[in-house]
């Protein structure tokens, strides 16, 4: 029987929650200003202005209840990791939370595949913004665009989290005003309220038109789940570095709070203005893309550049947080003794330069893959890293329904953020999961099942190395116990 663990290893440092993490050597250099904006940008990511066509085109205008589902478990998931990480900031968030909730199993393992899942991301997105700028800027191929984004915002990260904080602030900036202007002015339109618009295009009518509000079936709403559900993953980043912040329980509560609304507005009302400005089945949102197709329907000069910009916009911001997120995980894991102790060291300014440069090292690796074996290594890269982010939702589910009571237990004043109805939605939340899980293992069409048997294999290779390193680790303190009997004896 394993005993309880308890608050007093959760810290960071003597000071706890009330205070930056002065034992692990990671400074407070993140202000209030650049965790909001980072909470805000990271729910918007390349995926919803890249992705949303494909979704829109399978499942119509119903696809709005498949942004709701899942945004709805996202909110839900959020607020479990607010009530932990508000009582416990740190720089590992869900994967310290389950090392001491569920077992260092858990947390070597969650951690690992959350740091893969960024690698792989780096390259994703290195190449998609090394293609928008080959586009604007050809005379540098596109290889070479990829290799100096990643240079860029590598030097960005090893300057300062400050620096990380300062670009992160105005990308997600840019991305913000961009939806919202955007909201606006085809909210306009979808009302008629905005000069030069075609109004028999454009209108409500669009959502119960054109074979009705579910052309395709309510089995379309579930396909359209697995399309969307990868596109939220990033609202978690603000509890990672809430722990590099001024006030962490503050941070960490403010961007709880605020999830639903962040949802709601970039989500679920900028995918409503797209669906009210064209009909799913527009040849154009297949061909363009949702937002440029949108775009173009309102007669905006330059519709696909700006989107573009937009997107490129979006591309640097992921790339930027994602190196900062797989930096900080591995610190986290070098911290605990699942990394290399080196991990764990950092500069004058508080950088994890050792974590840095491995994670970017790494993410170099995946974009010569993502060029030189596309269809077979990068391939396998991308597919067996898709389904982590409902890994990482499952974990912290579970991590979250101990936690509560050893919160409870030891220190419920810290209990800041609580959960809804506990523990129903929790499990509720788990079973939703489960099912996404179950489903996807029947999708051939989108892949589905090869990425959650990929993403298991490399889970479950992760998972047996976590167990055989536990067992080694008990016999090797079985093998030292007699030795210290015998010199206390002695």
């Amino acid at each position: 029987m394993t005993s309880q663990p308890t608050l007093t290893e959760a810290g960071n440092g003597p000071e706890g929650p009330e205070g930056p993490p002065t034992g692990s050597g990671l400074q407070a250099g993140l202000k209030n200003r650049h965790l909001s904006m980072i909470a805000i940008g990271g729910v918007i990511g390349a995926g919803l202005f890249v992705g949303s066509s494909t979704g829109i085109a399978t499942t119509g205008p119903g696809i709005l209840l498949s942004y709701a589902l899942v945004g709805t478990l996202v909110v839900l998931v959020m607020r479990m990791l607010g009530e932990m990480s508000a009582a416990n900031p740190t720089s590992g968030s869900f994967s310290a939370h389950a090392d001491r909730a569920l077992g260092p199993w858990a947390g070597f393992t969650i951690g690992w595949l959350y740091w893969f899942f960024w690698v792989v991301v780096l390259a994703v997105e290195a190449t998609a913004g090394a293609a928008i700028l080959e586009g604007w800027i050809p005379a540098v191929p596109q290889w070479g665009w990829a290799l100096i984004v990643m240079l860029v915002l590598t030097a960005t990260n090893l300057a300062s989290v400050g620096s990380y904080g300062e670009f992160e602030f105005w990308f997600a900036g840019i991305k913000v005003v961009a939806i919202g202007a955007f909201i606006v002015v085809g909210g306009l339109a979808v009302f008629g309220l905005l000069p030069g618009v075609d109004s028999e295009q454009a209108g409500l009518s669009n959502l119960t038109g054109h074979g009705g509000f579910l052309p395709n079936g309510a089995g379309a709403v579930l396909t359209g789940i697995l399309l969307v559900v990868f596109s939220f993953m990033g609202s978690e980043i603000a509890t990672l570095a809430a722990g590099e912040s001024e006030d962490p329980q503050r941070a960490v509560t403010k961007a709880t709070n605020s999830i639903i609304w962040r949802i709601g507005v970039f989500y679920l009302g900028s995918i409503l203005v797209v669906v009210c400005l064209l009909p799913w089945d527009s040849k154009a949102i297949a061909e363009d893309g949702s937002y440029v197709a949108a775009l173009d329907s309102l007669g905006i000069a330059h519709a696909g550049q700006i989107m573009n910009f937009i997107v490129l916009t979006s591309v640097l911001s992921c790339l930027n947080s994602g190196l900062y997120t797989a930096s900080r995980m591995a610190f986290s894991l070098g911290e605990r003794g699942d990394a290399p102790k080196a991990f764990a060291r950092t500069t004058g300014r508080g950088v994890p330069r050792a974590a840095i440069l491995v994670s970017v090292v790494f993410g170099f690796v995946a974009v010569f893959f993502n060029y030189k074996f596309p269809d077979s290594v990068f391939l396998f890269l991308v597919n067996s890293s898709g389904a982590v982010a409902l890994l990482v939702w499952l974990v912290i589910c579970f991590s979250q329904l101990r936690m509560r009571k050893i919160i409870q237990a030891e220190a419920p004043d810290k209990l800041v953020v609580r959960m809804w109805l506990y523990p129903y939605l929790t499990w509720l939340s788990i079973g939703f999961i489960a099912f996404v899980l179950v489903y996807m293992l029947t999708d051939t069409e989108h892949d589905g099942r090869s990425t959650v048997l990929l993403t298991l294999l490399v889970a479950a290779v992760v998972l047996a190395i976590a167990l055989v390193r536990h067992r080694l680790a008990g016999r090797r303190a079985a093998a030292a116990a007699p030795e210290r009997d015998e010199v206390g004896v002695g």
